[in-house]
């Protein structure tokens, strides 16, 4: 585990290993950076955070050559650069280890350590490196395994080691906990405070407040593309942190015991026993899983991305072909035959790509809104739609879930993100469903999105419904679920009820370690 930073940061800020000043970068239309300053201090971890669109990926972009600045300048321990690919940045000590790993999955380890390097192909001499610096940081792997033997953590730590390998002295690291489990977190945090003591220089981007608390000396907001300022993390609070992103408090206690969903244990909405299907990968296909949501209840998923929970919400939902079990909603058995089949038995969902699969991008709000009614009444009378009910309907939902368009009629893709999953869930839970099956329902939303989607949820299991939330985000999990079960491998590898969460546990078991546990 990682201490606390101290109150007064063992850094040196007289020459920043950056210095970003004034950086403006414009899109058609948007403006991504206005006038941004950014300095990370040599031998620092320096958190950048921001809501969705506040510049924080295009000032990283700039940073690392992808983009050049419209105006500003980029300083390197003193020295003004100026980048014309990544090939350069890399050359003068940057890199950046992105959310989405690019290795080439058929290729071993070495192989891939190899890539995009100017030297010989000696995949001899990248393994003796990769075990060299791997025994170094804390980050071993083994070089001859192929990419797609390894865990996702195992991945994040060849391409940190490759970015090591190439003598970064600054690195930049995309959301890097999002696809690890708490230990393998863990250990990440413990290898940046090492690089940092070594003299690197490490930028952290994160979404997770407790986390930038946890592991950052510095930390720089963004919001609207601008700089809010730049604050020493031992003199902060969450809070602040999350009040400076949003321009607002945010507020969301879901440990209030008070409002908290009341669980009808005697009703069972969702029953799904030894359901199996086929997966993308072997370790993706649910395997006889068995589960059951009673009215009310917030039963939560976890497991690291790839082990089979969006296969099951698709089978559950009937989008994806079951090759056993069964699942039954309200009592009623499901067939399988489709997701028209599961709206009528009272099943809703939330895709995890809210805009290629929940809804239609280009389509205008008021239909998005209609898509799951609008072949029967009240929307229509045979094969005509009634638009003015539509219409009427959609405005409804607007106000009620205070969606935030210029009109009914504004195609969903320009609404912000947080908007486009309000419509989704305005859709899906506008007339209490028996269940709704959430899949990763905050993933790439900012702190005050979240809040209210969190709210959203929350509201739709006070109203009776049974929410199947599939998440892996263990605080989201922890904060809003009365159960929680961890998914390896398409398997269910335990279950806790709230109150006896393990913290410690769950990541063994979402790791593949550890014997079952409940309680």
């Amino acid at each position: 585990m990682t201490s606390e930073p101290d109150a007064t940061p063992r850094i040196d800020t007289a020459t920043p290993a950056v210095s970003m000043r004034g950086i403006t970068k414009a899109f058609v239309g948007v403006v991504a950076n206005d006038r941004v300053d950014l300095d990370v201090a040599v031998g620092e971890v320096h958190a950048l955070l921001g809501e969705n669109g506040a510049g924080k990926s295009t000032l990283s972009n700039i940073l690392t050559g992808l983009y050049h600045p419209d105006a500003g300048t980029v300083r390197l321990y003193g020295k003004e650069v100026s980048f014309a690919s990544p090939r350069d940045a890399i050359d003068a000590g940057v890199a950046m280890v992105h959310q989405h790993f690019r290795q080439v999955t058929k290729f071993t380890v070495a192989e891939n350590f190899l890539l995009g390097s100017r030297g010989p192909f000696d995949a001899k001499g990248a393994s003796e490196r990769i075990r060299a610096l791997g025994a170094e940081y804390g980050l071993e792997v083994d070089p001859d395994a192929n990419v797609w033997e390894l865990s996702v953590g195992e991945q994040q730590r060849v391409e940190i080691l490759k970015a090591l390998d190439r003598k970064a002295k600054i690195l930049i690291l995309d959301e890097p906990t999002a696809v690890l489990t708490p230990q393998e977190a863990d250990a990440l945090f413990a290898t940046m405070r090492r690089m940092a003591e070594d003299g690197r220089s490490v930028v952290f981007i994160s979404h997770k407040l407790h986390e930038v608390m946890k592991v950052s000396d510095r930390v720089t907001t963004l919001r609207d593309g601008k700089t809010v300022g730049t604050v020493v993390t031992a003199e902060t609070t969450s809070a602040e942190l999350a009040r400076q992103m949003v321009g607002r408090s945010v507020v969301f206690n879901a440990d209030d015991t008070e409002n908290r969903p009341e669980v009808d244990p005697d009703r069972v909405v969702l029953d799904v026993q030894g359901l199996s299907a086929v997966g993308v990968r072997p370790q993706s296909s649910p395997k006889e899983v068995s589960l059951q949501v009673h009215a009310g209840e917030v039963l939560a998923i976890c497991g690291v991305s790839g082990n089979g929970q969006r296969e099951l919400a698709a089978a559950i939902y009937g989008i994806r072909r079951r090759t056993s079990g069964t699942v039954s909603v309200n009592g009623v058995r499901s067939t399988g035959r489709g997701p028209r089949e599961s709206t009528r038995l009272g099943l809703a969902f939330i895709p995890e790509d809210r805009l290629r699969t929940g809804l239609s991008p280009s389509l205008p709000v008021h239909a998005n809104l209609a898509l799951k009614g609008y072949r029967r009444a009240p929307m229509s009378s045979g094969p005509f739609l009634k638009h003015r009910v539509i219409r009427a309907h959609a405005e409804q939902l607007v106000q009620r879930f205070g969606i935030k368009t210029p009109s009914i009629d504004t195609p969903t893709r320009v609404l912000s993100g947080g908007n486009v999953q309000k419509v989704l869930l305005a859709r899906e839970i506008g007339d209490t469903p028996h269940v709704l099956i959430a899949s990763t329902p905050t993933r790439g939303l900012d702190v005050g999105a979240i809040e209210t989607v969190r709210a959203l949820l929350m509201e739709a299991a006070r109203g009776g419904t049974g929410v199947l939330l599939i998440t892996e985000d263990l605080d989201e999990a922890m904060a809003l679920a009365h159960r929680m079960v961890v998914m390896f491998e398409g398997r269910i590898a335990g279950e806790f009820t709230r109150g006896h969460y393990d913290i410690e546990q769950i990541g063994l078991l979402m790791g593949g370690h550890g014997p079952e546990a409940s309680a």
